[in-house]
């Protein structure tokens, strides 16, 4: 790379045709190596998404691409990535430039789910294309080429860095070599993910890349993408996830394209200052600030109000600063005053979550004994597979419980939003349906006349024809605004939501968030959006190796923990990178799983004496050590394998940078060709015997 006369960074360092650094600079001295749109006209059919739009985007830039559903920021897309054309204007990217971007079909395929992320790397796979030609036809000299630029490709480390992907977006170690098509479609779209990051790009284009990641892998996806050097276009609609990400914010609205310098919240914060000049775009917010002030002036002394009467100072002190967006949001609403308040609202006692298989109890959570109070906002935190939603869905009566007893406070509505909305949405019925037939099974006193249920909708932007349309035809979006409309009508006093954002743009979030801070009743919230936590939640339950406990810190606290486990998981991947195997056959010593070690005695079941304690904690250490033993040593004679092939694999490279007769080149070609294949066997080996070490531990 160089600095053009420009001032900005080229990620070029010679030109594919000139070869010369200078080749990258136009008759006025500036870099080519740039994305612009000039006058650039877009439509999707009749409808006009972009009109006469120009922006320039300079190499190594992390840009955020924002605005409503349905403003155009997926047709932009297709016009980066080639997939469509300008209608009008010029616009302009290096074709030099190898993309990244993760293929948005599901993956159906038997291969291990490394070896799948180790396809995106396609400079190696083409050069290992290049070396089996080259071995059939005994051409020494194209294998002496391919196996320097194998070198240059990384080849020798190629495998631990998809693994390091693998483990960073949330998979367990004993899941790599499982077959891409035994995981579900969420975790298959993690593994397409991992192929784009594993593809060598000068850009990297990402569509909705949080929407199947939970916390975990949101905050390990974040650390990842900030180190990425090329530049990066990305659509999210988790404003956290674009401020850590990005630099520069591209704005698309009533057809027209604005750049800001700065992420989401420098974004936000300019486009305030450019609405505040335009008051009527704040007017709507005065009776609602007002509405908040007497609430939190009437209540914020009394006990029984303390926790509603903060929420409402959460709100107003937001209400400001987002006024922009909830102008712009489809729709805004508000949650009903519940009609009564249980406390407690539930009551957990000894009890077991999970899920029942061919008439078998599989438990999950167990002994978890809590109280839910009126008026808490709990975030539940975990990652994905430990139980938040088998723990919701619980509570929501959709799932039974599997031991101990879950009380109900008199009079619990609970309103329940689900992960998929299916779960609750009936796919071949439209809105108008889905209300009646809940109004039918309420018996409310609510008014229930269809053009009643049809004024209803129309305030969550059902409106028209559109009552009539089957739910399955239906956006993401419009089917979780059809789950709001159906929780608001119901009255709840404990929300229960599982990711209800997924299909949210910035706006309606927003919306949402300033709702759930004003709703009176209790809220358990299950999201990856750290911005509606933040807003939302005063307390966390930590959920994960089977048990539900209070989580002490904040979310600051929770992102540090995450990115220590995620940097240890790397370590157990990529460790094995720095050396290499020995080219004889490695040493492998047969060693059996360790079974559990009984855990000593606790003082609260059982009186002990101190001298009792100290020969059980002992005779406990004695056991572990004799497991561990063997591990071990395995693990070090492989260690000690792998620093004196280094030296030998680094002496055949150096061999095949000087002129050599074809016989001897092929020769060290395919002694360099078996240390690789060792490699392999030795890598897997690292990894089986770390992570037995760290059961026995």
């Amino acid at each position: 790379m160089h600095i053009g006369e420009n001032g900005r960074l080229c990620p070029f360092e010679t030109s594919p045709e000139a070869g010369e650094p200078p080749s990258c600079r136009n008759l006025s001295g500036y870099c080519f190596f740039m994305i612009n749109l000039k006058n650039v006209t877009l439509r999707r059919g009749t409808k006009v998404l972009l009109d006469k739009a120009s922006v320039t985007l300079n190499p190594g830039e992390k840009v955020g691409l924002v605005g409503r559903n349905g403003a155009g920021k997926s047709t932009l897309f297709a016009l980066f990535n080639g997939t469509l054309t300008e209608d009008g204007g010029d616009f302009e990217m290096p074709r030099q430039w190898r993309m990244g971007q993760v293929a948005q079909n599901m993956p159906e395929t038997e291969q291990p789910a490394s070896d799948f992320v180790l396809e995106g790397d396609t400079r190696l796979a083409d050069l290992r294309q290049r070396l089996v030609a080259a071995e059939a036809s005994g051409d020494g000299m194209e294998m002496a080429h391919v196996y320097t630029d194998l070198a240059d490709a990384g080849d020798h480390d190629a495998l631990p860095r998809a693994e390091a992907l693998i483990l960073g977006l949330g998979f367990r170690v004993d899941e790599l070599s499982n077959p891409v098509n035994s995981f579900s479609g969420g975790w298959r779209m993690r593994l397409q993910l991992a192929r784009a990051l594993m593809c060598p790009s000068d850009i990297l284009i990402l569509d909705e890349p949080t929407n199947h990641l939970d916390l975990d892998a949101l905050v390990w996806l974040e650390a990842w993408l900030q180190r990425y050097t090329g530049t990066m276009i990305v659509i999210s609609h988790d404003r956290e996830f674009l401020d850590a990400v990005t630099d520069v914010t591209l704005h698309i609205d009533h057809a027209k394209l604005t750049r800001y310098g700065g992420n989401y919240s420098a974004f936000e914060i300019l486009r305030a200052q450019q609405m505040e000049l335009q008051q009527a775009s704040f007017s709507k917010q005065q009776d609602k600030i007002a509405h908040l002030q007497k609430f939190i002036t009437r209540f914020k002394a009394q006990a029984s109000k303390a926790k509603q009467a903060q929420s409402r100072v959460k709100a107003l002190e937001r209400m400001e600063k987002v006024a922009p967006l909830l102008a712009d949001a489809e729709f805004t609403f508000g949650f009903k005053e519940p009609n009564n308040l249980p406390n407690p609202m539930l009551a957990i006692s000894e009890a077991s979550f999970g899920y029942v298989v061919d008439d078998e109890p599989k438990s999950i959570l167990q002994h978890v004994s809590k109280s839910v109070l009126a008026g808490q906002r709990i975030g539940i935190l975990g990652a994905n597979g430990q139980g938040k939603s088998t723990l919701v869905k619980t509570i929501a009566r959709t799932m039974p419980l599997l031991a101990g007893t879950l009380t109900e406070g008199k009079g619990l509505n609970i309103g329940y939003f689900a992960q998929q909305e299916l779960d609750v949405l009936h796919p071949n019925d439209n809105p108008l349906e889905h209300m009646i037939r809940l109004a039918r099974e309420l018996g409310s006193n609510e008014p229930s006349r269809e053009q009643d249920l049809r004024n209803y909708l129309g305030t969550f932007n059902f409106s028209g024809d559109m009552v009539k349309q089957s739910v399955g035809s239906m956006s993401g979006g419009e089917k979780a605004r059809l789950v709001l409309a159906m929780i608001v009508w119901q009255r709840p006093n404990l929300l229960l939501l599982d990711e209800p954002t997924n299909h949210l743009d910035l706006a309606t979030r927003e919306a949402l968030s300033m709702a759930l801070n004003e709703f009176e009743g209790t809220v358990m919230l299950v999201s990856h959006d750290r911005a509606l936590l933040r807003a939302v939640c005063d307390e966390f339950w930590m959920v994960g190796r089977g048990k539900v406990e209070p989580f002490d810190g904040d979310l600051d606290d929770y992102q540090r923990y995450l990115l220590e486990e995620s940097k240890r998981l790397r370590e157990v991947a990529k460790n094995s990178a720095k050396n290499a195997p020995a080219v004889s056959a490695p040493v492998v010593v047969e060693v059996p799983k360790p079974t559990p070690v009984a855990p000593a005695i606790s003082p609260s079941s059982s009186v002990l004496s101190s001298a009792e304690q100290r020969k059980q904690d002992a005779q406990r250490r004695q056991q572990m050590a004799a497991q561990t033993r063997p591990l071990k040593k395995e693990l070090e004679q492989n260690e000690q394998r792998m620093v004196g092939i280094e030296a030998e694999k680094s002496a055949l490279e150096q061999l095949l940078s000087t002129p050599l007769p074809a016989a001897e080149i092929a020769d060290a070609g395919r002694k360099l060709k078996a240390l690789s294949d060792e490699s392999t066997i030795l890598e897997e080996r690292w990894l089986e015997l770390t992570q037995l070490l760290e059961e026995t531990a």
